[in-house]
């Protein structure tokens, strides 16, 4: 969501977006003073917790004007123990004595405010396949239709954020719809790279389930072999990750499972035609050049090996 609000933003602004994962305050701090150009307009901040209250003092050093508090799942459920203390915690952000506008998603809270716009329901025809993704969003009151390169079906969500925030800021929505054409994919998040006769699916920087899931329907869209390179979820449940194997059985010729995190549970349930377990990550180039080919489809699903 932040490169993405940051690669539209950046259409009509001098944009300054936190780099990789910096979202502490710590982090937030350093980068301010180091690496902020002081000709910067609009400054685009990843605000992350691993405590109730972290986000709240983010919020209290950078007191933000637009706010976005994006969907909510079971993801980093071992810090906060409920959804609803991952709830309150993100939603500490709208506490900004500068505040204009939140666009808060409708999995937090459906409770009104006249600071506060929620989304995430109003996408349209949606088509997410291999080559891109389609959807039509209604932007200033008309009804308009978009087309990225950019894969995945959850990212729209990311997209309807980013163009309510264009669209906050003053961009035209044809500006947007332009900005939308020409947006990149974020690096290991669902990023495709062509190589070999091979389609890789570079998702390895992505680990919830709701992502993780839509790697695999589009590799289940492919019509060769298909291959995985996952760890399973980390930071969540037994039961997600039971989904995700049961996903996996049901798409995937070849399975690589690195790590030993969830290997006794991956070796027990997963129902493939050929299955390795790899507890050496520096092992995956060689494995992959063995059992793959041209016209196979390599998923990387939340392991991030150097060589990508």
């Amino acid at each position: 969501m932040k490169n993405f609000v940051a690669q539209l933003l950046s259409q009509k602004y001098k944009v300054y977006a936190t780099p990789r994962s910096v979202n502490t305050l710590a982090g937030i701090i350093k980068d301010i003073n180091q690496s902020l150009p002081s000709d910067t307009q609009v400054y685009v901040c990843e605000a992350g917790a691993r405590l109730e209250g972290d986000i709240y003092s983010i919020a209290q050093f950078l007191h933000p004007q637009i706010v976005v508090v994006g969907k909510v799942g079971p993801q980093h459920i071992e810090y906060f123990k409920t959804i609803d203390r991952i709830k309150r915690t993100k939603l500490e952000l709208i506490h900004s004595d500068r505040l204009e506008k939140a666009f808060v998603h409708t999995s937090v809270t459906d409770q009104p405010h006249p600071k506060v716009t929620l989304f995430g329901d109003e996408l349209l025809n949606m088509n997410a396949t291999l080559e891109g993704t389609d959807f039509d969003l209604t932007v200033g009151g008309k009804l308009y239709h978009f087309h990225t390169s950019v894969l995945g079906a959850f990212q729209t969500i990311n997209l309807n954020a980013a163009i309510l925030i264009a669209d906050q800021m003053g961009m035209h929505a044809s500006e947007i719809v332009q900005a939308v054409e020409n947006l990149k994919s974020v690096e290991h998040r669902l990023e495709r790279i062509d190589v070999g006769g091979k389609i890789i699916l570079d998702d390895s920087y992505n680990g919830n389930i709701d992502g993780m899931l839509e790697g695999i329907r589009l590799c289940s869209l492919h019509n060769g072999r298909k291959v995985i390179v996952t760890p399973g979820l980390v930071e969540s449940t037994k039961e997600l990750n039971a989904e995700l194997i049961n996903a996996i059985s049901s798409v995937f010729d070849i399975t690589i499972i690195t790590g030993q995190l969830n290997a006794t549970q991956f070796d027990k349930e997963l129902n493939v035609p050929e299955k390795i377990m790899l507890t050496d990550k520096s092992q995956i180039e060689a494995k992959l050049g063995e059992v793959t080919r041209a016209g196979d489809i390599i998923l990387f699903a939340n392991d991030a090996p150097n060589f990508i």
